[in-house]
Parts: C-alpha cells; sequence; structure tokens
C-alpha cells in the first residue's frame, strides 16, 4: 500500500517537474542573444578588424612594379663626329620595382586606427539600443500571455463551481425544491464558459507564438510564465544605452577631429627602386644595364585653403548637436517617466476599489446561492450574480497584470 502511495505521488509531481517555465528577465537575455540584430555585433567586430588592417598596412613597405617599352621619333645625338658616341635607339625599354617606406606622419596611422576602434563602439552600442527597444515588445507579449493565464484560471475556477452548483440544482429539482428546467440555464453558461475557453486558448496561442518567434526560443500553452515582482521608484538617473550611445557618438567625432589635425602633418618616407633597361641611368650607354636610387622625400602641405579647419569646425557643430539631442532624449524621457509614474499611481487605486467591490459580490452570491437552494431565485439570477463576481475578479486580475507591465515599462524606460 505504502509503495502504491509513493508511486501515486510520483505520478502526481512528474508533470510539475517536467513543465518549462520562463520568467521576463530570461526572455530579454534570449532576444538579446537570438534576435538577427544581435548577429550585426560580431559582424561589425570581424568588419573592424579588416579595416584596421587596412590602415595598418601603412606601416608596411609599398611595393609596385612597373614595365614599359617606348619608341621615340627622335633621340639625343652628339654633334661631335669623332667622340664615337653611339646616338640612342629610337626603342627603349624599362623594368622597374619601387619601394616606398613610410618613417614619419605624424601619427595619422594611430589616429586613423583610433577613430575604428571609436567607430566599432558606436556601431555596437546602436545594435545594443535596437535590442533595448524591444523589450517593450516583449513586456507587451508577456504580460499578454500572463493575461491569459490568470484569466484561465479564473474560468476553470468559475466552472468547477458551475459544475458543482448544477449538481445541487438537481438534487434540488428532484426533491421539488428548486423549479423544473434550472438546471437548463446553469449547462447553457456552462456552455458559454467552454466557448470563453477556446477564445481565450486561441489569444493564448497567438501571443505565444509571436513571442517564442522574437526571442527564438520554443514555447507552448504548457510554458508556464513566472509573474515577476516588480518594483519602482521615482528617479531622475536614466541608465539608458541611448546616452551611452550618444557619448560615443561625441568621442567618435573626437577621433574625427584628432584623424584631421594630422593629417596636414609633414611626411617622411624612404624610397628605393631599381630597374633594367636600354638605356639604364647612364644615358650614354646604349645597351641594357640595371639600375637602381635610393633616397628620403619628404611633403608637407603647407596651405590647403582652410580646407581641413572647416571640416574640424564642422565636426564640433555634429558634437553640438549631438548635445543637443542628447539634452532632448533625457526631457521626453522623464516626462515618459511621470507619465508612467502617474499610470502606476493610477491602477494601484483601481486595485483597492476592486478588493472591495470583490468583498461585496461575494456577500451578494453567497445570499443568492442560498435563495437558490430555497428556490427563492431562479438560476438566471444567480449566474447574474456569479457572472459579476467573476467579472470583477477578472477586473482586479487585469488590472494586477496591467500594474505589473506598468512597472516592467518603468524600469525600460528608466534603463534599470
Amino acid at each position: 500500500m505504502k509503495q502504491l502511495i509513493v508511486l501515486f505521488a510520483i505520478l502526481i509531481t512528474l508533470p510539475s517537474v517536467a513543465q518549462q517555465s520562463i520568467t521576463l528577465e530570461e526572455c530579454y537575455q534570449l532576444v538579446n542573444e537570438n534576435y538577427p540584430l544581435a548577429k550585426q555585433a560580431l559582424l561589425f567586430g570581424n568588419q573592424n578588424e579588416l579595416n584596421k588592417e587596412v590602415v595598418s598596412t601603412s606601416k608596411l613597405p609599398q611595393l609596385s612594379l612597373d614595365a614599359q617599352a617606348t619608341y621615340q621619333s627622335d633621340v639625343i645625338e652628339f654633334p661631335l663626329p669623332m667622340s664615337g658616341i653611339k646616338p640612342l635607339n629610337k626603342d627603349q625599354y624599362r623594368a622597374t620595382l619601387t619601394v616606398n617606406q613610410l618613417i614619419y606622419n605624424g601619427g595619422a596611422t594611430e589616429a586613423s586606427l583610433n577613430l575604428k576602434s571609436a567607430e566599432l563602439k558606436t556601431k555596437q552600442k546602436q545594435v545594443e539600443v535596437g535590442l533595448y527597444q524591444l523589450k517593450q515588445q516583449i513586456n507587451q507579449l508577456y504580460f499578454s500571455v500572463l493575461l491569459a493565464q490568470e484569466s484561465g484560471l479564473l474560468l476553470n475556477a468559475k466552472k468547477t463551481q458551475l459544475e458543482s452548483k448544477i449538481k445541487e440544482v438537481k438534487s434540488g429539482i428532484k426533491y421539488g425544491f428548486i423549479l423544473p428546467s434550472s438546471d437548463k440555464i446553469l449547462e447553457v453558461e456552462l456552455l458559454k464558459l467552454n466557448q470563453q475557453f477556446q477564445e481565450l486558448y486561441s489569444n493564448k496561442i497567438s501571443l505565444i507564438e509571436t513571442l517564442s518567434s522574437l526571442i527564438n526560443q520554443q514555447l507552448d500553452t504548457s510554458t508556464l510564465f513566472q509573474n515577476p515582482l516588480l518594483e519602482t521608484r521615482l528617479q531622475n538617473d536614466l541608465k539608458r544605452p541611448e546616452l551611452e550611445l550618444f557619448q560615443l557618438k561625441k568621442r567618435e567625432i573626437e577621433n574625427s577631429e584628432s584623424l584631421l589635425s594630422k593629417q596636414n602633418s609633414p611626411k617622411l618616407l624612404g624610397f628605393a627602386y631599381g630597374g633594367y633597361g636600354n638605356p639604364g641611368l647612364n644615358m650614354l650607354d646604349n645597351s641594357f644595364q640595371t639600375f637602381y636610387t635610393v633616397g628620403v622625400k619628404f611633403n608637407w602641405n603647407v596651405f590647403d585653403w582652410n580646407s581641413n579647419k572647416k571640416q574640424r569646425e564642422s565636426l564640433a557643430i555634429n558634437k553640438d548637436i549631438i548635445g543637443n539631442e542628447s539634452e532632448i532624449f533625457r526631457l521626453n524621457t522623464n516626462i515618459e517617466l511621470n507619465q508612467q509614474q502617474k499610470e502606476i499611481d493610477k491602477i494601484e487605486g483601481f486595485i483597492e476599489s476592486d478588493l472591495e467591490i470583490i468583498t461585496l459580490r461575494k456577500d451578494v452570491l453567497q445570499t443568492s446561492d442560498s435563495q437558490l437552494k430555497n428556490g427563492i431565485i431562479t438560476s438566471s439570477a444567480y449566474i447574474t450574480e456569479l457572472t459579476n463576481l467573476y467579472e470583477d475578479e477578472n477586473t482586479l486580475v487585469k488590472h494586477k497584470i496591467q500594474l505589473q507591465l506598468a512597472k516592467a515599462n518603468y524600469n525600460i524606460i528608466r534603463g534599470q
């Protein structure tokens, strides 16, 4: 007998152990990991590495190979007939290999690498902002599923109560305490209840499928959605990733300014080239010969008609624009936070009223239940009071879920 009891207990607990559950925070994490936009962060990183390698090649020797063959209509000739110097051939050939090595460019290469790093951080933060903005959509779906879940529990409780009441009414009809056909009214209400179950189930499936696609996680109607316990405090400090993005954009502009300031710096290069041709460097030797030249060259763009200065002034204006956008964002976000706090306060007031209403509804239903048993009222009157109680309880559940949604949205708006 004890073995049977243990086996029965195991069978009861197995479904609860195997049942999949999910939390709101897990949905946030999954959308950050699995939403297609998240792949861009890795792609930007790979692209940036390639771009930095391209910039770094300026520090390496630059090789170029040239070859040419020409025919000239005339060549240099010496007027002295007894000099013994043969005139140059009109067809000439030359192949050269040139090597240029950057020695100094005022730190422009390092500035360009710093700019690439700043651009990467900006792009990755933009991806983070895009993913963060999905959180409110996650909130709406998650709490809608939670509302359907809680409404289903209420419907099930109402169904159990109706089924119990049908048995009592049938017994009363049998012994003549209750009018005939009273049970039919309750059975009609039970059929209507089944229709509500079907509609609720259909809506829940649609919501779960949408959420499942968004987070790329297999969910179904058996998944238990945990009710989060959320707290909010009205605070002025914002922790939104958009604010970090504004700062990164400013740093990117500062790196662009640094690069521009170094573009007109003096440049020193070493060079060497060698070749084989006819004639070579010795123009008097009319034969194929090898040759080479080595040296250094200096380049400095002394005056550019203030082009560089104007570009930097334009970047400074862009920085001011970003600062203005940041200020506007803070203002609008704080307004949104205040509105959300008012919404939270309003819903909390509704919940207090809901609890008082439900208490009164339960007293009325208890009286109606006694009156139905004694044949004082009809089943229709009882159904009216039962439905009123259910609707008010459903309103309470709805307000509680709305409160949780409002708090979740408040935290998202604030950046918590």
